[in-house]
């Protein structure tokens, strides 16, 4: 009969144990990557979802070049000789609204103003939307020259096509970064309340591994398919839309690097004591929304007031956002992106680092 093992024998029986297997950290992150590619769902919402929304969005917000002022006329008296006068310009598509339909025609958008005929005319629109303050400003100009007035000079137009200037060139490091944050946040937090409710979790303990190496693991098989995200984003921007990258190759996969690492990090906190999926998956929406609508995904982040700046850009969204479009539509390069990278560098180190201090397996 043998004797049982003692604590001496622990390290010689670990390591007969692993059978000459790789570092215990290289094995859990390959399991964790093969556990991703093995959930449909997930592959769905790292990959497809938002190649979808920047077509979607790329085609809602397409150029146009320079189009037509949209203006609305009255559909009463009078009419025929404004909309002569607006269609002889050959600046403008002119929608002739009935009388009762004005108010709704501007609130849908079907005509940003509406001249209503009269000695003199008229103008109803709403003064809150800018394009509805451009359309007013040509109309009356048209009507004005129409009726006899001269203009004092005539300027000489240049117009510029800026260097990423349309919506889509702007948008895709938007949604390239929102993918970043939701895989990193979900991808780690999810996979790890998921196996805690499993119980998986209690059976990982009484392996040969620690607590830093698991959640390690968790983050770097997070970077194994970040190559492979950023790619399929920014492959299928450029193939479709000629969105550009004016920036360097190498810039743009350090800043992904950065911001995969930040929000792993975050990913990891938020999932370090919850016990449930509902928990982690409110705890999540509570992070993730305010950096939705203050980081400047769909909409510039400055405009919002002053007073909200300083907040705004400690967030690691912003810093992600703003350093990709940097990358991609400046050609900035990563030395001039220092404060960016400090902001994802931080929440990254320091969120590890409480979720290393607080995890628990159970």
């Amino acid at each position: 009969m043998t004797n049982p093992p003692s604590l001496q024998d622990a390290p010689k029986l670990r390591r007969a144990g692993r059978g000459g297997a790789s570092h215990p950290l290289v094995e859990l992150t390959l399991a964790r990557f093969r556990e991703f590619l093995r959930e449909p769902e997930a592959v769905f919402w790292v990959f497809a979802f938002p190649v979808i929304m920047s077509c979607a969005l790329g085609i809602a917000f397409r150029s146009r070049g320079n189009e037509p002022v949209i203006a609305g006329v009255a559909d009463q008296a009078g009419a025929d000789a404004i909309v002569a006068a607006l269609e002889q310009r050959g600046e403008f598509t002119v929608r002739r609204i009935p009388p009762g339909e004005i108010e709704r025609a501007i609130r849908d958008g079907r005509a940003p103003v509406v001249v209503i005929p009269g000695d003199p005319p008229s103008y109803t629109f709403d003064e809150a939307r800018a394009e509805s303050q451009v359309a007013r400003l040509a109309v009356d100009a048209a009507l004005q020259r129409a009726a006899g007035r001269a203009d004092a000079f005539v300027p000489v137009n240049k117009p510029v096509s800026a260097v990423g200037s349309r919506y889509i060139d702007w948008l895709v490091p938007g949604l390239l970064g929102m993918n970043i944050m939701g895989t990193g946040l979900w991808g780690v937090g999810f996979a790890i309340v998921h196996a805690r409710t499993k119980k998986l979790l209690k059976r990982l303990v009484a392996t040969p591994m620690s607590k830093a190496h698991y959640l390690l693991a968790n983050i770097l098989s997070r970077l194994l398919y970040l190559a492979l995200e950023t790619s399929v984003i920014m492959g299928f921007a450029w193939l479709v839309f000629d969105v550009r990258i004016y920036g360097s190759l190498w810039a743009l996969g350090a800043l992904a690097l950065f911001g995969a690492l930040a929000f792993g990090g975050l990913g990891l906190l938020l999932a370090s004591r919850a016990r449930t999926i509902e928990a982690v998956s409110g705890l999540m929406n509570l992070v993730m929304l305010p950096m939705w609508v203050l980081s400047g995904i769909f909409f510039a982040s400055t405009n919002f007031p002053d007073a909200m700046q300083p907040f705004i850009h400690a967030l690691p969204l912003t810093a992600l956002i703003d350093g990709l479009r940097g990358v991609v539509n400046e050609g900035r390069s990563l030395a001039e992106l220092v404060p960016e990278l400090g902001v994802m560098t931080a929440w990254g180190t320091i969120s590890f680092a409480l979720a290393l201090k607080l995890f628990r397996w159970q």
